[in-house]
């Protein structure tokens, strides 16, 4: 019988501990059966905003393969990796599962091209952010519960959907960060530290997974192959010992079994720098890690560096190729043709969406719901809605 290697983890003194939540906004019976942070995780799951993930573009628009990564299986996969991060590192699993489920949760269709189209169509009226518009939903558009708009979810977890790259004051001032501020006013998020270290962890799992199956995805996309990473820093080296490793492994697999290694290096790397910086800051409680000068959860400076040299090939070989910046450019269309429609005949949307924007005068509020109405699109519906508004031929599917 194979000897196990696994260990259970010590937990670590700056870990959160839910019976120690400051708690949610609107009080409520705690569940028997769940942590705080575990409730918070099934609200998200629940929530309709993430079901729609599941067609909303990461790098290709999502119906255009059922192969490449959707909205919806990267936040799973970041999920995955925090989760395993924050378990072997003694950390609150449940609470960095659920920030890192939620981190994308607000993301409009067509992904980034998405993102700075609804950004240029709300720029004199505030802008849009996708970190922002996903604590709008989790705090106001999602209607669940009788009692209160959003999703009532725990300090910790709202902190770490705001501040998992660390303290945001530097964008307080922007008008499209309002709602954060204002929900602060009545709710402190203590928003000049740093968040929890699961917080942090999610936020680099979100590295590790969007730069492992960008990779993936390029490759077989058909955009770069094998041989062009070979020079690449991180996974050049990595492709070259697998393949000593393995002789004569067909290439799907060899990819594969690459970028698995991939995720472990990168995994272990965090894990030792984290363990390395709180060795180095005495760091004995979640109130620590918060104030602290730098991130806790951290990869280290030769891998920061091979991840920038990795980036940059992956912006030239696959975020800007031709192929990908045609859709960008049709996506980004779509959108904006939507909003101007929406906005000039509200009477076009449905109704609980054209009863939002008929009811105020104020053109910043009505700008908002035609924004809120298209980010929570998925990429099929934006296409669909868009033929049916623009395309004469289709009358009849009205």
């Amino acid at each position: 019988m194979a000897e196990t290697t696994y260990q259970p983890p010590v937990r670590a003194p700056y870990a959160e501990d839910w019976s120690r939540s400051r708690g949610r906004r609107y009080p409520e019976h705690e569940s028997a059966t769940r942590t705080p942070f575990a409730r918070d995780r099934d609200r998200i799951i629940h929530a309709s905003a993430f079901r729609r993930l599941k067609e909303k573009t990461q790098v290709f628009v999502a119906h255009e393969g059922d192969n490449f990564r959707t909205r919806l299986t990267h936040s799973l996969e970041v999920a995955q990796i925090a989760r395993s991060i924050a378990k072997a590192m003694g950390l609150d699993d449940d609470l960095a599962e659920t920030i890192a489920l939620a981190h994308d949760i607000g993301h409009p269709p067509f992904g980034h091209a998405g993102e700075d189209e609804l950004h240029d169509c709300m720029e004199k009226l505030g802008g849009f952010d996708h970190n922002v518009q996903t604590f709008r939903v989790v705090t106001e558009l999602e209607r669940m519960y009788p009692h209160f708009n959003g999703l009532n979810l725990t300090w910790e977890t709202l902190e770490g959907v705001v501040k998992h790259n660390g303290p945001v004051t530097d964008k307080l001032a922007r008008p499209s960060w309002r709602a954060i501020v204002a929900y602060d006013h009545e709710h402190d998020l203590g928003l000049n530290t740093w968040a929890s270290a699961e917080a942090q962890v999610a936020a680099l799992a979100d590295d590790i997974a969007y730069n492992n199956h960008d990779v993936d995805d390029g490759v077989r996309a058909g955009l770069f192959n094998m041989d062009d990473l070979a020079e690449v820093p991180l996974i050049g080296p990595i492709i070259k010992r697998t393949a000593s490793d393995l002789p004569g492994v067909e290439p799907r697999l060899l990819r594969l079994e690459a970028v698995r290694r991939m995720i472990g290096a990168m995994v272990d790397d965090v894990m030792d720098e984290t363990r390395r910086r709180a060795r180095a800051e005495g760091v004995c409680s979640p109130d620590e890690v918060r104030s602290m000068s730098r991130a806790l959860v951290a990869f280290s400076p030769d891998m920061a560096e091979d991840l920038a040299q990795l980036r940059k090939f992956l912006m030239e070989r696959m975020y800007r190729y031709y192929r990908v910046n045609r859709t960008r450019s049709h996506a980004r269309r779509v959108l904006r043709e939507l909003f101007q429609l929406f906005l000039a005949e509200p009477d076009v949307l449905p109704p609980e969406w054209s009863d939002r924007v008929r009811e105020t005068d104020n053109q910043s509020a009505r700008a908002q719901a035609v924004c809120d109405y298209i980010a929570g699109m998925t990429d099929r519906y934006a296409i669909e809605e868009h033929r049916k508004l623009f395309h004469t031929d289709l009358w009849d599917r009205m």
